[in-house]
């Protein structure tokens, strides 16, 4: 089976990197990761990637101040070289330009704290919470220009109890985050592959 190239881009522990690649193990996952990427020399996930035999790769956004753009066609370049197929944001604490993202449209995923198209953007535990929900969850969805505002692929759900506070709603879901990532990059792969091979093959 040929398998996508897969990129994640984290920027701390990533944890949810840590599911993918855990899933990755399995011979008949359908994407191959390639490269881990931070923007922080200092990301524990980088650590943690070694252990996979993952290469990993940092492209510091400091060293290139306000300019944005910069920074992500030094990722750009990095990508193609490491010829990716498709990326999956993890814990990425950087808000893309719109050219990264349409250079990459149609074969980027995050994750995201929210049953979407719910409270886009942060906090999104403590506005669950003060707006009375019953539950919440996470979702995996495309990017886009718009931030958090890319089609769903997969959701889950947990409940919200009475007691919950913003950090025991994170430290609950985040389990559910581990699951749900790993399978939703799945599905985002079969959509993909035979539009990919169609235009390697072009």
């Amino acid at each position: 089976m040929t398998k996508l190239r897969l990129a994640i881009l984290i920027s701390g522990r990533g944890s949810n990197m840590e599911a993918i690649l855990k899933a990755t193990q399995d011979a008949d996952y359908p994407v191959k990761p390639v490269l881990v990427l931070s923007n922080k020399p200092n990301a524990q996930g980088l650590e943690i990637a070694k252990t996979y035999s993952v290469e990993t790769l940092t492209v510091d956004h400091r060293t290139f101040g306000k300019e944005r753009e910069a920074f992500e066609r030094e990722m750009h370049v990095a990508l193609t070289n490491a010829r990716i197929d498709i990326i999956a944001l993890a814990g990425f604490m950087r808000v893309l330009t719109p050219w990264f993202v349409r250079e990459w449209s149609g074969r980027m995923v995050n994750i995201h704290p929210s049953l979407l198209p719910k409270y886009t953007g942060l906090d999104t535990h403590q506005r669950a919470i003060r707006a009375g929900d019953t539950h919440t969850g996470c979702s995996v969805h495309w990017v886009t220009e718009d931030v958090d505002e890319g089609g769903v692929i997969a959701q889950d759900r947990i409940e919200i109890k009475p007691t919950d506070t913003a950090e025991t709603l994170a430290q609950r879901l985040l389990p559910v985050e581990h699951n749900l990532y790993p399978r939703a990059l799945a599905m985002a792969a079969k959509q993909i592959t035979p539009r990919i091979y169609a235009a390697q093959n072009c």
